[in-house]
This record gives structure tokens, sequence and C-alpha cells, in this order.
């Protein structure tokens, strides 16, 4: 059983780290038929997957160093939180985007975390 739960603990938090990087890259689908021709919207695509981009080199960074992928996502759904409620168009409905956005972000960070002292504690692999 325990193998099972070191097993989980390991690969959650790297599966839905690559997973919401694509739910997030889907955003900047809206990017197409906004006539910008090829360039422009080669360039549009790029600019919106930043995010996406980012949040891939996390996971491959915290792939070996857990610690800084759960302070990575916990920072990214705290970011998100901060600029939507820092938004002067804000409306109560867009509270809810911060359930869906920060919401795995902060899971993903959280299961890090856990991957981190559990490593910590049975001293295998390199501490952070």
């Amino acid at each position: 059983m325990r193998k099972k739960t070191n097993g989980f603990v390991f690969w959650a938090p790297r599966i839905l780290g690559i997973a919401f990087a694509c739910f997030l890259a889907l955003f900047s689908l809206d990017v197409f038929g906004n006539g910008l021709g090829f360039w422009g919207t080669l360039l549009a695509l790029l600019i919106h997957n930043i995010p996406s981009f980012v949040l891939v080199a996390v996971v491959v960074i915290a792939w070996r160093r857990e610690l800084v992928g759960a302070v990575a996502f916990v920072a990214a759904g705290l970011l998100y939180i901060v600029l939507l409620l820092m938004s002067r168009k804000l409306e109560w409905y867009m509270l809810s985007w911060s359930a869906i956005i920060a919401g795995p972000t902060f899971l993903t960070g959280i299961l890090f975390f856990a991957d981190w002292r559990r490593k910590r504690k049975s001293g295998s692999g390199r501490r952070s």
C-alpha cells in the first residue's frame, strides 16, 4: 500500500502540472479567426502561451526539485487571485474563475510539497 501511495504522490503533481499547462494553452486558441494573418497569428499564439511555457519549465525543474514546484505552483495561484482582485472591471462571477484557475495550481503545489516531504523523510534523493 505504501508503494502505491509513494507512486501517486510522485506522479500526480507532474501529470497535473502538464495537464494544467495544456488546459491553459487551450485559452490561446482564441487568436485564430482574428484576421491577423499568418505571422500575426503566430506571434499572438506564442505570446498567449507564455504562461503555459513557464509552467512546463517549472514542471521540468520540479521533476527533481519538488520544493521548487511546490512554491512556484502555489505562488502562481496566489498571483492569479491577486491580479484578478486588482482588476478594475471585477464582477462577482469572475471570482469563480479563481477556483478554476488557482485551484489546480494549489493542488499541484500541495502534491509537490507532499512528494518533497516524503523524499526528505525517507532520505532518498537530493535535498533542496
